[in-house]
C-alpha cells in the first residue's frame, strides 16, 4: 500500500509538459481558417498554435515586427517589400502557402461586356494590391497601363470606356457594390462578405500571377525550431488536400 501511495504522489507531483506556443496573426479568411486545420498537425508536435484576427493589412506586420505576435499569414511579396520599404520594418518571407486569385465583381451586371462609358470602378488603395487589380482590368481588355513598377489609375494610358477609378481599403471594397459597377476584390474579402469568387467572379487573375500569400516573421526568427515546424505544417500534404477540397479553387496551394 505504501509503494502504490508513493507512485501515486509521484505522479500527481510532476507537471505534464506544456506545449509551446505559437502566436499568428491572420485575416480572418481564408488564413485564419487554414490556420485552424494546422493547429493539430501542430499539436502533434508539441505546439500549441494561437491565431489573432486582424481585418487590416498593417497591424499584423507591425505586431509581427514588435514581437506581439511570432508571425503573420495575410499578405502576398509584392506587398511585404513596399511594406518593409514604407514603415523602415524588417520582415521576412518563411514559405508560401496559397494563391487567391484577385476577381472583379458587380451587384449590378453579369458581364464586363455590359459596361457603360464613365462606369465606376473601385480598386485597393495600397500600392501593390492597386497594381494588382489594374493588372486584372488590363488583362481583360478594359484598360491599357504603361510600364511603371507599381501602377495607379495615373498610370491608365488607354481608357477606351472612361472608367472613372475610386481607391477604396481593400477590406471595404466589397460595400461598394451597391455604389459602382465593379470592384476589383482580393479573395479573402470577397470571401468573408459572403462572395464566391468561382461563381460571382466577372473575371479573375490568372493562376500564373506572383501573388502567393507567404507565412512572415522578424528576420531572425526564419530558423526558430517553432516557425520551422510552423512552415513545415502549412506545406504539408494534409494542408494541400485541404485546400483543395475545402475551397475549390477560390483558393489554390503555392507548394
Amino acid at each position: 500500500m505504501k509503494r502504490k501511495l508513493f507512485l501515486l504522489s509521484f505522479l500527481v507531483a510532476v507537471p505534464l509538459l506544456a506545449k509551446e506556443l505559437i502566436t499568428v496573426g491572420a485575416t480572418p479568411v481564408p488564413h485564419a481558417q487554414i490556420l485552424e486545420f494546422v493547429k493539430p498537425i501542430l499539436a502533434k508536435e508539441g505546439y500549441e498554435l494561437k491565431i489573432q484576427e486582424f481585418n487590416d493589412y498593417v497591424i499584423p506586420n507591425m505586431a509581427t515586427q514588435d514581437g506581439e505576435v511570432d508571425a503573420n499569414f495575410f499578405q502576398h511579396m509584392p506587398y511585404l517589400e513596399e511594406f518593409n520599404k514604407n514603415h523602415k520594418t524588417n520582415l521576412v518571407k518563411t514559405v508560401s502557402v496559397h494563391l487567391e486569385p484577385m476577381g472583379v465583381y458587380s451587384s449590378s451586371i453579369k458581364s464586363l461586356d455590359e459596361l457603360k462609358e464613365k462606369s465606376k470602378v473601385s480598386v485597393p488603395n495600397d500600392p501593390t494590391n492597386e497594381n494588382r487589380a489594374l493588372e486584372v482590368l488590363e488583362s481583360n481588355g478594359l484598360i491599357k497601363l504603361n510600364d511603371t513598377a507599381l501602377k495607379t489609375p495615373l498610370d491608365i494610358v488607354e481608357n477606351p470606356k472612361k472608367l472613372r477609378f475610386i481607391e477604396i481599403e481593400a477590406a471595404q471594397l466589397p460595400r461598394t457594390l451597391n455604389d459602382v459597377s465593379i470592384a476589383v476584390i482580393n479573395t479573402n474579402f470577397a470571401l468573408s462578405a459572403g462572395l464566391n469568387p468561382t461563381n460571382d467572379a466577372l473575371a479573375m487573375e490568372s493562376i500564373d500571377s506572383p501573388y502567393a500569400n507567404i507565412l512572415v516573421v522578424k528576420a531572425g526568427n526564419e530558423k526558430n525550431p517553432k516557425i520551422v515546424a510552423l512552415g513545415k505544417a502549412l506545406n504539408s500534404p494534409e494542408v494541400k488536400e485541404y485546400i483543395l477540397k475545402a475551397f475549390k479553387g477560390e483558393i489554390i496551394p503555392a507548394f
